[in-house]
């Protein structure tokens, strides 16, 4: 599905082994629903690194994921989303802050402007 909106916020992180299992089921079914609420977010798409091979100038290459494991890209309006009292809010609902985020780790964020 192509992306609608002007920017993309990335989330990524790593998350503790023994709490992967609570970190997905949190994520889908708390978080995520939590920040599609929020006006001016569309979409989130959430994704794992894997390594992967590519083919490129006659031969194949391999690469191993480098970075963190988990990422989450959320379409939204603008950057000022955010920033917004919705937001903050959003992302202190449920189990997030207090079983899953003091596990998480190499923790990146990014904005992205669609062009």
């Amino acid at each position: 599905m192509p992306i609608t909106t002007k920017y993309l916020y990335i989330a990524s992180m790593d998350v503790q082994p023994d709490k992967e299992a609570l970190f997905n089921e949190v994520y889908d079914t708390e978080h995520v629903p939590n920040l599609l609420k929020v006006p001016g977010v569309r979409a989130v798409t959430r994704c794992a690194g894997e390594p992967f091979s590519i083919a490129m100038a006659g031969s194949v290459q391999s690469h191993k994921h480098e970075g963190p494991r988990y990422s989450a890209m959320y379409e939204i309006d603008s950057p000022d989303v955010l920033t917004s009292p919705e937001w903050g809010k959003a992302v202190d609902l449920g189990r997030w802050p207090t079983d899953v985020r003091p596990f998480c780790s190499n923790r990146r964020y990014a904005l992205m402007k669609v062009r």
